[in-house]
Formats: structure tokens, C-alpha cells, sequence
């Protein structure tokens, strides 16, 4: 396998970010984004992809929901590096970049919670998110039964 590295994401990539969400998606993995949602919030995602920088092999994204308040989102992998370490770097990733934009304060809604925990995540109440948070909620298949998990890593 080629070097991989990190990166923030590109135009060229939504393709391949929508194929990796879906994949995971159909695993109960996570929930799946679309095309539009994915353009319209590329600029919160993070790539892992080979050296020429053409395949695509994990994202994630940070996405601002209030003040002082982010969510890590679409954090998925390929199975082919699974277990590496790059879920943990591009969390790191999206934690760096909420320090960087003054937040202090980022949760997200999983079915990864020890994944999240040993990233420094603890679970909390839904109730504990503002109604901010709820609004992309509505256009999700499980609403309004929600399963996934509300962890909080305050920094």
C-alpha cells in the first residue's frame, strides 16, 4: 500500500467521501450524508487518501453547530485500514481545527462510543445539546428514535 496521508478535503473527493459514508452507512456504522449535504459542508471534512492523493481511504468532519459547540460527524474508514490509527488521527484532526477556531466544547452522536472514549469522549444526555443540534435530526430515517450515542469531550 502506498503512503497515506491527511488532508483537508477537495472538490474531487465528494464522490469518493459519499461512496465510503454509504458503504459504512449500510454496515449501521453511521448514518448516510448526501451528495448535497456533502458539498454544502465540504469544507469541514478531512481525507485520509494514498500518496498521489487520488483514493480516498477514510474522512471525517467538524462541523460548528453553536458557540462554543462542534460535532465530530462521518467519521468512517475503509476496512482496508481499519485499526491503523487514522480514525484516531483525523479525530485529532477535527479537534485541532475546534482549538484553532476558539471551541472548546465537541461532541458526536455514535454507535463508536469506545472508539470515542478512548479518543477522551464521555457519554452524556442528549439533553445536555442545545435544540441546535436537533435541526439536521429531521431529515434523518430514525427520526424520531434516535439510537446513537451523545459522548461530549470538553478541552
Amino acid at each position: 500500500m502506498d503512503k497515506l496521508y491527511l488532508r483537508k478535503a477537495r472538490i474531487g473527493d465528494v464522490k469518493s467521501i459519499h461512496g465510503i459514508l454509504m458503504n459504512c452507512s449500510r454496515q449501521d456504522l453511521l448514518l448516510p450524508r448526501s451528495y448535497s449535504d456533502l458539498y454544502s459542508h465540504l469544507r469541514d471534512y478531512f481525507v485520509v487518501c494514498d500518496d498521489p492523493g487520488n483514493n480516498i481511504m477514510g474522512c471525517c468532519a467538524l462541523s460548528i453547530v453553536w458557540d462554543n459547540l462542534a460535532e465530530i460527524r462521518s467519521l468512517a474508514i475503509v476496512s482496508s485500514i481499519r485499526h491503523m490509527g487514522w480514525g484516531g488521527r483525523l479525530v485529532e484532526a477535527c479537534l485541532s481545527e475546534a482549538l484553532t477556531l476558539g471551541i472548546y466544547r465537541v461532541f458526536t452522536l455514535t454507535y463508536q462510543t469506545e472508539f470515542f472514549a478512548r479518543q477522551g469522549f464521555r457519554e452524556i444526555s442528549k439533553d445536555m445539546l442545545p435544540q441546535k443540534v436537533w435541526a439536521d435530526c429531521l431529515n434523518c430515517p430514525k427520526f424520531p428514535d434516535c439510537d446513537e450515542i451523545a459522548m461530549l469531550m470538553e478541552m
